[in-house]
């Protein structure tokens, strides 16, 4: 339905809202009231000076009849249908819900909101607990250290004639043992409150760039106006990158990117997505390898490119390399990914790009474009080195009508069934 269609529901609304009878309105702008009956029903267009005599008496803008909800609150109420499989939503409806009752429409958009946040948080913690080396080691840490105290204090509540060497060894055992806890769990303490307090304390160089793009959203704007000249003051600008491994990883990145951006001007690439989505046939027309392509499409924000684009770049290992996900299409910091995504797909038929339309459990549809390809120079005494890259873009209705469900990583996907599951997902029952 047309946002125009709906300017009856919205004067109907608002002068309700204001307490002001029908037949009040229709004589304050000069119409019979089964004429405004008809309009506040949607059963006549409005406009001129009829709409403007309307607004007047409403106390209102004139646009705000005739346009209608925004579309951010509207594409809300939306996901939030698709992420609930079994509703019966009416769709065809939806803006004149949003005309009629605009206060339960924002009330429903924000839950559905929290709970995205909510997911969010849920994925980032079961990756970080279940990956991460250094909580894993110090869990091992703390279970061996309290195995031992117990084990040690058994002894000695379960053994009363105990020779004294041996008492004073055991509470030497205790000692030591309950010393070492008390320190492993100041570290641990201390990490998290190091994760949570400075920006720069990451435990590898990788994560410390992931940080920083991430904050950034990819896009780098000194690179961008500055090219490669602008590259040593980056670096010295940004708190992440507190170490010499860091900033030489850093480098090589910025150095890519100055690149890419220099063939590629952002504004020109933009103007050419526009028209034609397809990372490969945008490649041909720039000339340049379609993994640089891809790399530089999602390395453009969203007020110049028009919407969000994410990046997976893996290996044959199934590790991901780079990774850039968008709002519906999460990629894991730590672990495997979904088995089922394209770019592990595209690993198996290197230079044959791989097109998909792919929905994740929240309901949200994307166009997956991927392609692998050897990396480096070529070389007969060396072994191949495969890489694989994955563009993902919201899908656009109609791009292919075959949809393959995915998910993020097994212990996170709710789908029941799934041939490539690898173990229970905890969102299970």
């Amino acid at each position: 339905m047309p946002k125009s269609a709906l300017t009856g529901s919205r004067i109907r609304e608002r002068r309700q809202s204001l307490k002001i009878k029908q037949a009040e309105l229709a004589a304050q702008v000069e119409i019979s009231p089964s004429y405004l009956n008809l309009i506040e029903h949607n059963r006549r267009r409005i406009g001129g000076k009829v709409l403007l005599d309307i607004a007047r008496a409403l106390k209102i803008e004139a646009t705000a009849l005739t346009e209608g909800a925004e579309e951010t609150l509207l594409e809300g109420l939306r996901d939030a249908v698709a992420a609930s499989r079994r509703s019966t939503a009416e769709l065809d409806r939806l803006e004149e819900f949003v005309a009629r009752f605009p206060g339960w429409a924002q009330l429903i958009a924000a839950q559905r909101r929290r709970i995205v946040t909510q997911n969010r948080t849920i994925e980032a913690l079961n990756d970080r607990l279940t990956h991460d080396p250094f909580l894993a080691e110090a869990m091992h840490e703390l279970l061996s250290n309290v195995t031992a105290i117990r084990s040690t204090a058994s002894i000695l509540a379960q053994t009363p004639e105990i020779e004294d060497a041996w008492r004073d060894r055991f509470h030497r055992n205790l000692f030591e043992e309950s010393d070492r806890l008390a320190e492993g769990s100041q570290s641990l303490v201390s990490y998290f409150d190091k994760q949570a307090t400075e920006r720069a304390g990451f435990a590898t160089p990788l994560e410390a760039l992931e940080s920083l793009l991430e904050e950034r959203r990819h896009h780098l704007a000194e690179l961008e106006a500055g090219g490669v000249e602008a590259i040593p003051d980056l670096i010295a600008s940004v708190p992440q990158l507190g170490t010499p491994q860091a900033r030489a990883l850093a480098q090589s990145y910025f150095q890519t990117y100055a690149r890419d951006a220099g063939q590629l001007p952002a504004k020109a690439l933009a103007d050419e997505a526009a028209h034609q989505r397809d990372p490969a046939q945008l490649a041909r027309k720039f000339d340049v390898p379609l993994p640089q392509l891809m790399h530089r499409l999602a390395c453009l924000p969203r007020d110049v490119l028009g919407w969000d684009v994410g990046l997976v770049v893996a290996d044959t290992s199934g590790s991901l390399l780079y990774r850039k996900g968008v709002d519906g299409f999460p990629v894991p910091r730590f672990g495997a990914a979904c088995t089922l995504w394209p770019v592990y797909r595209a690993l198996a038929r290197p230079t044959v790009p791989v097109f998909e339309t792919v929905e994740t459990p929240p309901g949200r549809r994307f166009s997956i474009y991927a392609y692998a390809e050897a990396y480096g120079s070529p070389d007969f005494t060396a072994p191949t080195v495969m890489r694989s890259y994955m563009l993902v873009m919201p899908d656009r209705e109609g791009d292919q009508q075959t949809v393959r469900e995915i998910g993020t990583t097994c212990r996170i996907c709710p789908r029941d069934g799934c041939i490539a599951r690898r173990e229970p997902s905890i969102l299970a029952g």
